[in-house]
């Protein structure tokens, strides 16, 4: 059986002033993503000197995940930069190079679907038809439209009547289909495509929400989310640039890879064996025995600290935080964490010896006809695949060779997660005979697929503002720990970071590079005149 230990760190005060307030604060960080360097870098370049990060797995980067196959690098995780003007993530990538072969394909202005612009969408039945350009032109400029007043809700403050549910999904599949079924232009047998092409354009949209169903996202906060102005950016030799921008500034000592944390003792509450330890450890110095916090790591190690910053995922605060942390999170905190949603966006690369697509073909949109009437996205486990909405052809060839990147999202990517290499390869290949009617399409040579929802570190991809919640879930669940104004305790000993604490940008990469600045920021105006 292991033994516990409690670390003492032996260095000298390196303000060498004996008194305890004058010391440096000792902070850990949770979380080697985004969130957590863009802190760490912070508060190192602020003067900090004793800050440690915690990463439970063996590598950096979080839910930035680049593989290198071959000469082309794939994105299991974050792909896009989202806008350009004041991004942070943008402003990394352009200042050190990132960008310089990004093609025209890679870049976009204005709402972005999925992966790749370049070229035209075909939307195919699984009756291997392919639906003419003008009905599905004539569907998107309908579908945006309405996809336009799910905006309104929040931004001008216009109330949701009960018929919705305050559920987009709800609100966008009644409008849209009662638009269509009045449309006296169009013969029937158009009306039912275009009421088909409703539920794929929402399961485009869950995997851009990472959600399992747009029925699950709140139709008066979904405006919420902003999106910063300028063009979307893919970076081609891998979004994990971004991360070892940010690593590069840090000291390797500071990172500890491979140590999940096991539970944060917060508040002063070391429970009694922390404290028999300590009155046993003659190494350890006296004023660790009174630190605010300590974090127990599964290796059975006690860091003390006077902070911590944890930046772990929603989907991971969710199944965790009962027993993450001691004494238990306030409830305000615990029911902002139920409240806010996070689900799994998972992507499947399949890679062709040659193409079977044409040459102006950017994606296939699988619209299955019998969905016309359909209500739910949920299917049965073994229909699972019915919840892909397309793949995306990769572009340019040339870096990429030939392969398409195909999305699913909720609990049927949890499905897909569970299945071997062979068995998800061989279905999507007879989804794509099927749909594009050709039969004689070889299986991929090679397969990579994520796997974000059954991660034990991640749980999912990341957060949206589900039915119920709200941008102040979000505020109350970035709220350090104890709450000012209802403790004398020291302040910040427990603070939040990560996506899902941005009330504008959740889901996004800026939205967890700037919430880690954000903690960082709290502690250098705390500590300004030690920094000095």
């Amino acid at each position: 059986m292991q033994s516990c230990e409690i670390s003492a760190d032996s260095t000298d005060d390196p303000l060498s002033s004996g008194l305890r307030r004058k010391r440096q604060p000792r902070i850990v960080v949770i979380g080697a993503g985004l969130a957590g360097l863009s802190a760490a870098k912070a508060l190192l370049e602020s003067g900090f000197t004793d800050v440690t990060v915690l990463e439970a797995t063996d590598r950096i980067g979080g839910r930035v995940q680049s593989v290198q196959l071959g000469h082309a690098t794939f994105e299991l995780g974050a792909t896009w930069i989202h806008g350009s003007h004041g991004n942070p993530v943008y402003h990394l990538a352009e200042d050190n190079g990132l960008l310089e072969e990004t093609t025209d394909s890679e870049r976009s202005v204005g709402r972005i679907s999925l992966y790749s612009k370049n070229g035209v969408a075909y939307h195919l039945t699984n009756n291997g038809q392919r639906i003419p350009k003008d009905v599905v032109e004539e569907f998107s400029d309908l579908y945006n439209e309405v996809y336009n007043l799910t905006q309104e809700f929040f931004q001008r403050g216009k109330p949701v009547n009960a018929e919705s549910q305050n559920s987009v999904g709800v609100f966008t599949r009644d409008v849209v289909r009662k638009r269509v079924k009045a449309d006296p232009d169009d013969t029937e047998a158009v009306k039912r495509l275009k009421l088909a092409m409703i539920q794929q354009y929402l399961k485009v949209e869950s995997c851009e929400s990472s959600s399992h169903s747009m029925d699950e996202v709140s139709l008066s906060e979904f405006g919420e989310w902003t999106e910063i102005p300028g063009a979307h950016h893919v970076i081609p030799c891998g979004f994990i640039k971004i991360v070892e921008i940010l690593a590069r500034s840090i000291p390797k000592s500071v990172i500890q890879l491979r140590k999940p944390v096991k539970c944060i003792h917060w508040n002063q509450s070391v429970s009694k064996e922390i404290e028999r330890v300590a009155d046993h450890n003659s190494d350890l110095p006296e004023e660790n025995k009174g630190s605010s916090v300590f974090v127990e790591c599964e290796d059975c190690e006690f860091i003390p600290a006077d902070h911590v910053i944890v930046t772990v995922s929603l989907g991971v605060l969710k199944k965790r935080h009962e027993s993450l942390f001691h004494p238990r999170l306030p409830e305000e905190k615990v029911m902002a964490i139920e409240k806010l949603g996070i689900n799994t966006t998972d992507k499947i690369f399949l890679e062709f010896e040659e193409p079977f697509w044409s040459s102006e073909c950017n994606s296939i949109q699988f619209v299955w006809e019998d969905e016309a009437e359909s209500e739910s996205l949920t299917y049965p486990e073994e229909l699972w695949y019915k919840k892909i909405c397309s793949f995306d052809v990769l572009y340019p060839p040339e870096r990429y060779g030939h392969v398409l990147s195909g999305w699913i999202c909720g609990e049927e990517a949890l499905i897909m997660e569970k299945c071997d290499d062979e068995t998800v390869a061989e279905t999507c290949t007879e989804m794509l005979r099927k749909f594009t009617g050709n039969p004689n399409i070889p299986k991929p040579r090679r397969i990579l697929r994520s796997s974000w929802g059954s991660n034990p570190h991640f749980r999912g991809s990341y957060s949206y503002t589900q039915v119920g919640s709200s941008g102040a879930d979000v505020e109350k669940l970035a709220k350090p720990l104890p709450y000012a104004e209802s403790s004398k305790a020291p302040p910040m000993q427990v603070m939040f970071s990560g996506e899902a604490t941005h009330r504008k940008y959740y889901s996004t990469t800026h939205g967890a590079v700037l919430s880690g600045q954000r903690e960082a920021a709290r502690l250098i105006e705390m500590y300004q005149d030690l920094l000095q």
